[in-house]
């Protein structure tokens, strides 16, 4: 029989495991292979509040900052793994579904477009291009496959709300275009092989 001490021991190892497990894997692909789907991983469920962050050393969610009272996110926002986007974090996708996940679910994701945009902060202006996509297991938007099938009114939302969220945090973010598919799938790719030319420099 173990002891109290053993208990507590194997208690701790054994949610330390499954905290591993739990959290974002740094070598999953963009794709899936089998579906043809995107993988995305939440970092920030629909109505929330807080923009949470996934941390790669410590392989754990944290907290980013507080959106301003009665701001909320409008749909899910996560990353697609082995991808880099210019500022060196994961590439971003806004998830349309019609119900929130939760900070680390995997999300089948079909893309439909891009919403693709300029952003300034101090002085320095670089592209801020925001994906958008549609879960897989979404009834509501079972259908969608590109912006054009969206309603005019829900871009619009979706615009100001990324205008609105950099706007808080001192950055100027101007849409300049939306387009389907086919340029989102380029964006992703790009993504890709900057993750790979990373990699490739870090073990050289």
């Amino acid at each position: 029989m173990a002891s109290g001490g053993a208990k507590k021991k194997n208690a701790r190892r054994t949610g330390r495991q499954n905290t591993v497990r739990a959290t974002k894997s740094d070598h999953m692909p963009a794709w899936d292979k089998e579906s043809g789907y995107l993988n995305v991983i939440v970092d920030t469920p629909r109505g929330s509040a807080i923009k949470f962050k996934y941390d790669i050393s410590k392989r754990l969610y944290k907290i980013s900052h507080l959106l301003p009272p009665g701001t909320v996110f409008p749909f899910d926002f996560g990353s697609i793994p082995s991808t880099r986007a210019e500022d060196g974090d994961p590439l971003d996708v806004l998830i349309l579904m019609e119900q929130p996940s939760f900070s680390g679910c995997l999300v089948p994701v079909r893309l439909v477009g891009v919403i693709e945009a300029k952003q300034t902060e101090e002085g320095k202006t670089q592209r801020n291009d925001r994906l958008v996509g549609v879960a897989a297991a979404s009834r509501v938007y079972e259908t969608t496959r590109t912006l054009e099938d969206l309603p005019e009114r829900r871009l619009t939302e979706i615009e100001h709300f990324f205008i609105a969220y950099n706007k808080e945090r001192g950055r100027n973010f101007r849409p300049i275009g939306r387009f389907g598919p086919t340029r989102a799938d380029v964006l992703v790719k790009k993504g890709e092989k900057c993750y790979r030319d990373d990699q490739s420099g870090q073990t050289a």
